[in-house]
């Protein structure tokens, strides 16, 4: 196998709740869920222990490769594993700074390939060295439903078959993690009742659309808003079509509205009047990835598709 391609998809956080501090650190509940829309990651085996990474899309070139965590995870993989890096090519779908952990999703596939590549099937080891490249990257080697608590790393997977379903929304400019959590600091407010999380989970598990639109809520939503009035707009433009529900994913800065169908996702797109970046969305859960003994990179077939998406 000298080639692997692996489809990464985006996060949404339908809640997130903070629930206290350890070590510095944040301590969240809430609950992620996987949406189709993927940044696709070709990786070719090289005969040393370097790995290279090209981005393509949506700006991604202009990362610098001391902040490229798609690098970071090739070369402490070949670190811990002892194996030969690999030439990366990223094409970018997921769009950067909005909450949909797309930094994340390069890492944990660029770990996944790997491990293909070489053949590594140590799943703990790889969660471990997950952990090291971000909080949302462990939940990413996997992806579905799934309860994310303290700082990303304890992790219950939850057996849903259903779908929801999405109209998004995307200010242009970003909100800071760093900063966004130090606004929260400044100025803690809970956004919605005790144990949202919980309770979305039970309407989810239930099948109870409504129920979980009814418990979306986000702690960094006032903070986020403050520090981007983007967002705040944002929110507003999506729950003028009345949703089941509407929540800022992640740090900002894209909102969600969670309507019962994609038929009606469609209708708010359509009718959508403001100025920023829409997409309507829904959730999956991942499979297993297909590879390739094909050592070039995406067919015009494959390009179209993360286009698509």
């Amino acid at each position: 196998m000298n080639t692997v391609r692996i489809k990464s998809y985006a996060k949404v956080n339908l809640t997130l709740e903070i629930t206290g501090r350890e070590s510095g650190y944040h301590l969240l509940d809430s609950l992620v869920a996987s949406v189709d829309i993927f940044d696709l990651i070709v990786l070719k085996k090289r005969k040393d222990k370097l790995s290279s990474v090209r981005m393509h899309g949506l700006g991604s070139e202009s990362i610098s490769p001391e902040n490229n965590n798609a690098l970071k995870a090739a070369e402490l993989f070949s670190q811990t594993f002892g194996t030969f890096g690999a030439d990366i090519t990223v094409y970018k779908n997921i769009p950067m700074g909005a909450g949909l952990g797309g930094s994340s999703a390069d890492a944990s596939g660029v770990l996944k390939g790997m491990a293909k590549l070489y053949g590594i099937t140590d799943e703990t080891a790889l969660g471990a060295l997950a952990d090291r490249l971000g909080s949302d990257t462990k939940y990413m080697l996997r992806g579905g439903f799934a309860r994310m608590q303290g700082r990303g790393d304890k992790l219950t997977p939850l057996s849903c078959d259903g779908q929801l379903h999405f109209f998004m929304i995307f200010p242009p400019s970003s909100v800071a993690t760093a900063a966004c959590y130090g606004e929260y600091d400044r100025e803690p407010v809970r956004a919605g009742e005790e144990k949202a999380t919980e309770k979305a989970i039970a309407a989810l598990l239930e099948k109870d659309v409504n129920g979980v639109g009814r418990y979306l809520t986000n702690d960094l939503f006032a903070p986020a808003a403050r520090l981007n009035t983007d967002v705040q707009k944002a929110l507003e433009e999506a729950s003028a079509f009345s949703p089941l529900g509407v929540v800022m994913t992640g740090s900002g800065s894209c909102v969600l509205a969670l309507f019962e169908t994609r038929e009606l996702c469609e209708w708010a797109k359509s009718r959508y009047r403001g100025k920023f970046r829409t997409a309507v969305c829904k959730t999956i859960v991942p499979t297993e990835q297909k590879t390739w003994k094909n050592p070039f990179a995406l067919s015009s077939e494959e390009i179209a598709e993360t286009e698509r998406n």
